[in-house]
């Protein structure tokens, strides 16, 4: 079996391809960004941003018939069972318009805020996560975001009348052997004519199994009037020579139509590219700047639905005379639970409120509620499945087979797995969180660490570092976190004290930004390379983000009289475990295993340890670990199964 087709490229290639993707300018304020900067602009997010009356009320109206039609036509156990959602399920929610929920009226869709779309995805994700993730993957990386913010005209007028009602859309960008890594995409687009030839493969298509129109990744090689680089197409995905060669499935999401899909000489008209040549990658990476709130928005869902299980069953579940709940070890759990839902509904509410109002720039914001988001909200499912025990185990069937009430605790789990790795890993998203933190670094300071630059460059980049920092970092010595009496709004009487918290929050930022300050003078153009150490800052960083998320929405709610009393009481609760989260992190800063983990994993690359394997049988299959993907017809039956 021959190789994939992927070209091979070096390191710095590779770097150069995502560098020249990233939006470079900061037009806007980001609160993340002054945050990573030891710049604690509460100003930027308090008052908390709300909501215009008739979004609420457009809003409201369609999660009130979404919720019917959740509780009336969604059977998620058949979900479950038959591993696919029923066509009259998806018909159903054509007809409720949940296809349209981010398209304007104009193209015949619902037209609404990020803010319920959100809290639509939460909803009919709490129903069944396959869903939500069809809907998702439609709306927040399919055809209707990139065309809304760089198709044409006539590509709108064209396709977003069908992603409104009838048609499903999907986003290829994978390949077999490329993940977060473009600059070795194989999938070619050959200019002929007023068309493009396109020819490869494309993996982990979600949707792309069902999907009636395709957002497709390809690389345009360069010639003589085309520029050439990574482009974005629509493609038909009922185009002659499309082929769906296996719908994938999964340790979870077992509803998911994802999978693999192969090009071959499929014609594509060049009114069908969206932007230019070259500019796919920033496409691609600009939908996600705001697609990313899609997933957090489904783990507050699946948060809310933990807790509501949790307090349920603590509550009949007795031990050793009294309640499970009321003993220290599952109650601890249960309060963990109940906080952290509380504070990533604020990061994810805050967060799609600025996005709805375009006033701040939020590509940090929603990187961090995504990696949040993903990662806390698995904690939430695997301290349920603890606090449910052996039920928590057992699957819902089997619990429904034996006269209990079916409760999918172990499919929660499994369906949020994922969400660390859909639309960027835990692993990238630290990197790319990471690059943007330290971007005005780079900006006045990256020359010295280049080593293509000269001598004469250098200086003139040590000379506008010199000024930079000797403005900077005196800021970084004091602040409003070590005066007693700043924040005291956010110490109502009757009301617990959240306004130490946002102390600490200010006081980490110049602790944050000192640090990053200190790990560039040690490191230098080595940096890059620490990968722990920017791990830690980026969630030192997330957890500043969310203490600041949940004191201001609980602030927002009191100031409503909308339970505002147990929202400070959750804000606080939340604030305190994240403090200690926070503290143990800048600790690993600098005392950590980082150096020998990285001896230990070069003499496990070498073979050294291959004794320690000894004594198991390996029960996996035969066959290459990545499938061959090379470019031609395929051999395999076609398996896309459009709905309509």
């Amino acid at each position: 079996m021959s190789a994939p087709s992927v070209r091979p490229v070096s390191e710095r290639e590779a770097r150069q391809v995502a560098e020249a993707a990233r939006e470079q300018d900061w037009k806007k304020p980001s609160f993340a960004k002054e945050l990573f900067l030891g710049r604690f602009r509460l100003d930027l997010i308090h008052p908390h941003p709300s909501p215009a009356v008739e979004d609420v009320r457009r809003g409201e109206e369609f999660l009130s018939k979404l919720r019917d039609f959740c509780e009336t036509r969604i059977d998620s156990a058949r979900i479950e069972r038959e591993a696919q959602i029923p066509d009259e399920t998806i018909e159903g929610l054509k007809e409720l318009g949940a296809l349209g929920m981010k398209i304007d009226t104009k193209y015949g869709g619902l037209g609404l805020t990020q803010v319920y779309y959100n809290k639509a995805l939460a909803l009919v994700g709490s129903a069944s996560p396959a869903i939500g993730a069809l809907l998702s993957a439609h709306q927040s990386i399919g055809v209707p975001q990139p065309l809304k913010l760089f198709g044409t005209q006539e590509q709108r007028d064209t396709f977003l009348p069908r992603c409104a009602r009838t048609d499903i859309s999907a986003f290829l960008l994978t390949e077999p052997d490329v993940g977060s890594d473009p600059a070795r995409l194989a999938t070619l687009a050959v200019p002929d004519g007023d068309d493009y030839i396109l020819d490869g493969v494309k993996l982990w298509t979600t949707n792309g199994v069902v999907a009636d129109l395709l957002v497709v990744m390809a690389r345009v090689p360069r010639s003589e009037g085309h520029k050439g680089g990574i482009t974005a197409f629509v493609v038909e995905a009922a185009s002659e020579g499309v082929t769906v060669e296996n719908r994938n499935a999964f340790m979870g999401l077992r509803g998911l139509e994802n999978g693999v899909t192969r090009f071959h000489r499929v014609r594509v008209p060049a009114a069908h590219r969206i932007g230019p040549e070259g500019a796919g990658l920033k496409i691609a990476l600009t939908t996600l700047n705001t697609g990313r709130l899609s997933l957090p928005a489904m783990c507050v869902g699946a948060g809310k639905w933990c807790l509501k299980i949790a307090r349920e069953w603590s509550t009949v579940r007795e031990q050793w005379g009294k309640p499970i709940a009321r003993h220290e070890a599952v109650g601890s759990k249960i309060a963990f639970i109940a906080a952290t839902t509380f504070a990533l509904e604020a990061v994810v509410d805050l967060s799609s409120q600025m996005a709805d109002e375009d006033r701040n720039d939020i590509r940090i914001e929603a990187a961090l509620a995504k990696l949040y988001g993903s990662e806390m909200g698995w904690l939430m499912a695997d301290e349920l499945v603890q606090i449910r025990g052996g039920r928590g185990f057992e699957t819902a069937a089997s619990l429904a087979a034996r006269g209990e009430r079916a409760v999918p605790t172990e499919q929660i789990l499994r369906d949020l797995r994922i969400n660390r790795i859909f639309e960027g890993s835990s692993e990238i998203m630290h990197l790319l969180i990471a690059r943007e933190a330290v971007d005005a670094h780079l900006s006045v300071a990256g020359d010295l660490i280049d080593p293509e630059k000269t001598l004469g460059e250098k200086a003139k980049a040590g000379a506008r570092a010199g000024g930079f920092y000797a403005r900077w970092l005196p800021k970084l010595v004091t602040g409003p976190g070590q005066l007693p009496r700043t924040y005291t709004e956010f110490h109502p009487p009757g009301h617990r004290d959240l306004s130490g918290h946002l102390r600490f929050a200010e006081r980490s930022s110049r602790r944050l930004a000192r640090s990053t300050f200190y790990a560039m003078s040690r490191w230098q153009g080595r940096l890059e390379t620490k990968q722990g150490f920017l791990g830690r800052i980026v969630d030192i960083g997330a957890e500043l983000f969310a203490i600041s998320a949940a004191c201001v929405r609980a602030e927002a709610l009191r100031a409503e009289g909308d339970h505002g009393t147990e929202a400070y009481q959750l804000a606080d609760a939340f604030c305190r475990q994240s403090r200690i989260r926070v503290e143990e992190l800048f600790g690993r800063l600098w005392t950590n295993t980082d150096e020998l983990d990285r001896k230990v994993v070069s003499s496990v690359m070498s073979g050294a340890y291959e004794w320690l394997e000894r004594g198991v049988v390996d029960p996996s299959g035969e066959g290459p670990w990545i499938a061959d993907a090379t470019p031609g017809p395929s051999k395999a039956k076609n398996v896309h199964r459009p709905v309509h």
